[in-house]
């Protein structure tokens, strides 16, 4: 199975990126995962927040493929534990699709088409973040759940 993160816009903070890249290295050795960007849409007075997520969402749609178990990084998602996280997504392993994509949305969230669409919503956190940090903590997440699954030493109870 690959694991992809699907984000609308680029991650353009220094910082965050380098974060992405370390852990994006140390998770070849466990399991094939992607950050893929969508052109964000850029705000303007002539679109509305509905409309900006209606288009968003029309991206986010057109990526995915019918056989893929979509699930949409969403603040009204099911919070996880690490430990809860790492045997849900081993779960989602084990299912035989072959692609799990976690979406992160723009910044009004997602369109109504896209909720009909996912099979599942994670909330990261009850806090906020910026799109670029939910990008990396949930990468290092991943990261942990792999390291979980196979009992090494990076994750403490």
């Amino acid at each position: 199975m690959e694991i992809l993160l699907l984000t609308v816009g680029k991650t353009t903070q220094k910082y965050i990126r380098e974060g992405i890249d370390e852990y994006l290295k140390r998770l070849k050795r466990y399991i094939p995962y992607r950050i893929v960007s969508i052109p964000d849409i850029r705000t303007s007075r002539a679109i509305t927040p509905e409309l900006q997520k209606i288009k968003e969402g029309e991206a986010i749609l057109d990526f995915l493929s019918p056989s893929d178990h979509c699930i949409l990084l969403d603040e009204h998602g099911k919070e996880y534990t690490s430990s809860d996280f790492a045997s849900a997504l081993e779960k989602i392993m084990a299912s035989g699709k072959k692609r799990a994509v976690f979406v992160v949305g723009g910044p009004y969230g997602f369109s109504e088409n896209v909720y009909s669409r996912a099979d599942a919503k994670v909330s990261i956190s009850r806090m906020t973040f910026t799109h670029e940090m939910v990008r990396l903590f949930f990468t290092e997440q991943v990261y942990r759940a792999m390291t979980i699954l196979r009992g090494e030493p990076y994750h403490h109870e």
